[in-house]
């Protein structure tokens, strides 16, 4: 007759150390389980895996979000002519194409994992549940990368802006896709219904739109609350002054480090999401 025990409590015949089992033959002992994988390898396999599951989507992702966001700085160059609605335009335009993939499409993405129940093979993996939410969310930004190169780069163009300090972008892009990631996972994750949580990932996408690419003096003071609350703005607000002639770098520094915080803390609810969906 064969039984089923459950791992943790399955147990090894061994042989004894001398005295340990007194006048007994045969010594039954617990086995050790072997140790949870540590976050950082995990994290480097799960990204690994993300990337070559997406890889066969990338080019269609990397035009839609690019196309889309040359064809709003084509739009708005109509209306704005330079200064600082320029710099606001191009900056917001390259960030939205880090919001289309990160917080667009992780939500969808996480919103069918989890209908689906491919959340119970995560959960079935040792490996902590941050580095699934953070090597999901990882992979889906790096996609982003060349898109949002080619978009500052088109609209520096575009409306004569300086790309002497196109450089921020290699901080503005990881701070905001993992913002934007981290709260496009946390809404595909609490979201009850997968379409639900796609049409939460478009809310946030519409918002990212709207109050990113508009020039902030005008919208109305309402809005512009709403605007301080949104993850990328901080990342735009930064590449946005990188675009002036002498850019004051203490306040860029101080608008990327908000945007590390916002990114830290949209991933820790990401992550508490995440384990509250694998036990249901």
């Amino acid at each position: 007759m064969t039984s089923i025990i459950p791992a943790r409590t399955a147990t090894t015949r061994t042989r004894p150390a001398p005295g340990s089992c007194g006048p007994d033959p045969v010594c039954t002992v617990t086995a050790p389980l072997a140790p949870r994988a540590r976050l950082l390898p995990s994290l480097a396999a799960v990204y690994r895996a993300q990337l070559s599951r997406a890889r066969v989507a990338r080019i269609p992702l990397l035009f839609v979000a690019t196309f889309q966001s040359v064809g709003i700085m084509i739009l708005m160059r109509g209306v704005v002519d330079g200064g600082a609605e320029a710099r606001a335009v191009v900056a917001g335009s390259s960030v939205l194409v880090v919001a289309f993939v990160a917080l667009n499409l992780l939500a969808q993405y996480f919103g069918q994992l989890r209908a689906s129940g491919g959340l119970d093979h995560y959960a079935t993996l040792p490996v902590p549940p941050a580095s699934v939410v953070l090597g999901a969310a990882a992979a889906y930004a790096s996609f982003t990368v060349p898109g949002t190169v080619f978009t500052a780069i088109t609209g520096s163009v575009l409306f004569q802006l300086p790309m002497t300090h196109l450089w921020v972008l290699v901080a503005v892009v990881p701070l905001s896709g993992a913002a934007l990631a981290g709260l496009g996972a946390a809404l595909g994750l609490l979201a009850p219904r997968p379409e639900l949580a796609t049409l939460l990932g478009q809310l946030g996408m519409s918002a990212a739109l709207l109050l990113g690419v508009l020039p902030a003096e005008r919208l109305p003071e309402p809005v512009g609350w709403a605007r301080d609350l949104l993850p990328s703005t901080y990342g735009v607000e930064a590449l946005a002054r990188s675009f002036d002639a002498r850019p004051d770098w203490g306040i860029i520094a101080f608008f990327l480090a908000i945007c590390a915080a916002v990114g830290v803390l949209s991933l820790a609810v990401a992550t508490w999401a995440y384990r509250r969906a694998a036990v249901r």
